[in-house]
């Protein structure tokens, strides 16, 4: 049997291999264990983190970045949807820690970039990584997948929802869908809005949703109209719009990023520094 190994992968690449690949950027996707509508699997957010972000490493890789693909995190914050059976929450001040102690590996061996690839609406790292990069050395970004290309939106048949509605069926089609079960099982997602009209029709409001009241069949938008094409056509778009991004961060310079550096940099020093 021939050796297969990907360099770029973890879960394959040897310690040979890492350390001629010397990666200096990580890419960690993190989905969701939690009920999908009566059509998709609970692991959805993990299988739709883990397929995008191997594919786009291997893209990045391919351009000639050095990026290494993390194992997938598949518990999400689910607090809301604790009464679905089979659902695993994991707290934000858990899922803070986990973070925080993936950073502090990568920084002990020099891969200083790391990337959370995200697939769960529950999920927001924004806070913990700013309170991470006071104490860890370093520079950490978080892509909202489902937000990172807003074009695929365009080929659905009908408004998009956000759980297990036609966006995600279509990429499950085309992913696994052997797991996927047949259509017609699906319920329609239909979601209840909010009693009070103001905290759903005022731009900047947000409250948590209790699933249980929101959803019977715990889908928040219609599945029926998705195909395994549609799907197809949605990875690729993800893929080449999360690729150049893992790129650009392999080739810049260490320390000259995120910013350009300007004129008051050269003469002041480091960003912050007192004139």
């Amino acid at each position: 049997m021939s050796y297969t190994a990907r360099p770029w992968s973890l879960l394959e690449a040897s310690y040979r291999q890492l350390q001629s690949f010397r990666p200096n950027v990580a890419v960690l996707p993190w989905g969701a264990t939690e009920a999908h509508n009566y059509h998709l699997p609970h692991g959805t957010d993990t299988i739709e983190a883990a397929a995008v972000a191997e594919g786009a490493v291997e893209l990045a890789a391919e351009r000639g970045a050095r990026c290494v693909l993390l194992p997938v995190i598949p518990f999400g914050n689910d607090n809301m949807q604790l009464s679905q059976i089979a659902t695993i929450t994991m707290r934000s001040a858990t899922q803070h820690m986990v973070l925080r102690d993936v950073a502090d590996s990568l920084a002990r061996q020099g891969i200083d970039r790391l990337v959370v690839l995200n697939f769960h609406g529950g999920n927001d790292f924004r806070q913990m990584i700013r309170d991470i990069m006071l104490d860890v050395p370093v520079f950490i970004v978080q892509i909202n997948a489902y937000q990172v290309a807003p074009d695929a939106y365009r080929i659905l048949t009908v408004a998009h929802g956000d759980h297990a509605d036609e966006f995600e069926t279509s990429l499950m089609l085309h992913l696994r869908p052997q797991w996927v079960a047949p259509l017609e099982s699906a319920g329609p997602g239909q979601a209840t809005p909010f009693k009070l009209r103001l905290l759903a029709a005022t731009p900047g409001v947000w409250a948590p949703r209790n699933w249980a009241a929101l959803t019977r069949d715990t889908g928040v938008g219609d599945p029926r109209a998705a195909t395994a094409d549609k799907g197809r056509q949605i990875f690729r778009m993800l893929v080449e719009a999360i690729a150049p991004i893992l790129v650009e961060l392999s080739a810049a310079s260490r320390g000259d990023f995120p910013y350009v550096i300007c004129d008051w940099q050269r003469r002041y020093g480091s960003p912050g520094a007192q004139p």
